[in-house]
C-alpha cells in the first residue's frame, strides 16, 4: 500500500479510502441496501490487512450504526495510532430543533455522539457533510475550532455544489484557530469530470487534499448500464446523479476492460491528475471479491 500526505498536512493516509456508508443496520436510516455488522466486519478486516488506514463514515449513515460497526471493527482489527478515522456532521439525527445542520450547538452535540459511537477519544478528520445556508460560516468554523482543541481532528470541508465563496481565497480562520480546512470530498469519476475545470486546480493552489467520492459512479462503471442492484433500485440520491447519455462512457469502459482482460473497476480511471492534487478516492464494497478487484494501484494506475 502506498501512503501519502493529506493535502498540506503531515497526516499519512493510504492511497485508497474505505467508504463506510455500505456498513450499517439496513433497518435504520435511508439505506436499506447496507450490510449488517456480521457481513461488514470481514470487509473492514480485509481493508486493514491490505494496508488501508483511512476510513470514511458519517454520523447520519444508517442513523449512526455505521459509526458503531466501524468503530468496533477497527478496535478489533487495527491499531488506533496507525488508523485515520474520518466522519461527518450535518445530517438530521433527531426530530425537533437543533437535530441537524452546522450550528455550534448541533456540532458540539454531534461530535460527542460520534466519539461515543466510534468508541474512540478523538476523530482524525471531522468533515462538513453539507452546506448549511441557515448558519453563519463564522459560527460553524468557531465550533470546528473548538472541536479541534478537544482533539477531534483536522478541519475539512465537503460538498461544494454551490462553489462556496469561502474557497475562492484563503479560508477564514476563527479567533484562536491556527489552521483552516485541509481536505475536500469531490464527486469525481468518468461520468462526472466537472471538478477538473476549476475545483481541482483550486484545491491544488490552496493545498487542500482531495478525497473523491463515488469514483466508480455508484458501481455504474463496473456493470452493464441496464443491470440493476438492490442499491440502484433503492438509492434515491444516487438516481439523480447520472444521465442516459452517460451510457456510452460505461460501454467504453466495458470495451477497454475486455480488451485488456481486466475487471472494469481496474480499467476505469478519469486520468487521476498527477502533481499537487494526488486524489485519495473513496472506494465502497459490499462483498470481498469487489474489494479485492479495487485493490491498490490496479484501480489507479
Amino acid at each position: 500500500m502506498e501512503y501519502l500526505r493529506l493535502g498540506s498536512t503531515g497526516l499519512e493516509v493510504s492511497r485508497l479510502v474505505l467508504g463506510c456508508m455500505s456498513f450499517g443496520d439496513p433497518k435504520r436510516g435511508a439505506h436499506p441496501w447496507t450490510l449488517d455488522e456480521e457481513s461488514s466486519r470481514p470487509l473492514i478486516r480485509q481493508a486493514v490487512e491490505a494496508g488501508i488506514n483511512f476510513f470514511d463514515t458519517a454520523n447520519v449513515y444508517s442513523a449512526g450504526t455505521s459509526e458503531e460497526i466501524v468503530g468496533r471493527a477497527l478496535r478489533d482489527f487495527g491499531r488506533r495510532d496507525e488508523l485515520v478515522i474520518a466522519t461527518k456532521v450535518h445530517g438530521r439525527m433527531h426530530d425537533g430543533p437543533n437535530g441537524a445542520g452546522l450550528s455550534r450547538k448541533a456540532i458540539m452535540a454531534e461530535v460527542d455522539a460520534s466519539l461515543s459511537r466510534l468508541g474512540t477519544d478523538y476523530i482524525d478528520l471531522y468533515q462538513i457533510h453539507r452546506w448549511d445556508p441557515f448558519t453563519p460560516i463564522e459560527e460553524t468554523l468557531e465550533a470546528l475550532a473548538r472541536c479541534r482543541e478537544g482533539r477531534q481532528g483536522a478541519l475539512h470541508r465537503r460538498v461544494i455544489d454551490e462553489r462556496l465563496a469561502v474557497l475562492q481565497g484563503p479560508l477564514p480562520r476563527p479567533h484562536g484557530c491556527l489552521t483552516s480546512s485541509v481536505s475536500m470530498q469531490n464527486h469525481y469519476n468518468l461520468l462526472n469530470r466537472e471538478e477538473e475545470r476549476e475545483m481541482l486546480p483550486l484545491c491544488a493552489d490552496l493545498g487542500v487534499g482531495v478525497i473523491p467520492w463515488s469514483p466508480l459512479a455508484r458501481g455504474r462503471l463496473t456493470r452493464d448500464w441496464d443491470e440493476e442492484t438492490t442499491r440502484s433500485q433503492t438509492d434515491e440520491f444516487g438516481s439523480t446523479l447520472y444521465r442516459p447519455g452517460d451510457r456510452v462512457i460505461v460501454e467504453q469502459v466495458a470495451r477497454i476492460a475486455s480488451e485488456r482482460q481486466v475487471p472494469r473497476a481496474q480499467a476505469d480511471s478519469p486520468g487521476w491528475p498527477a502533481g499537487r492534487v494526488s486524489p485519495r478516492p473513496i472506494i465502497g464494497a459490499t462483498n470481498l471479491s469487489t474489494s479485492a478487484r479495487q485493490s491498490p494501484r490496479s484501480t489507479l494506475s
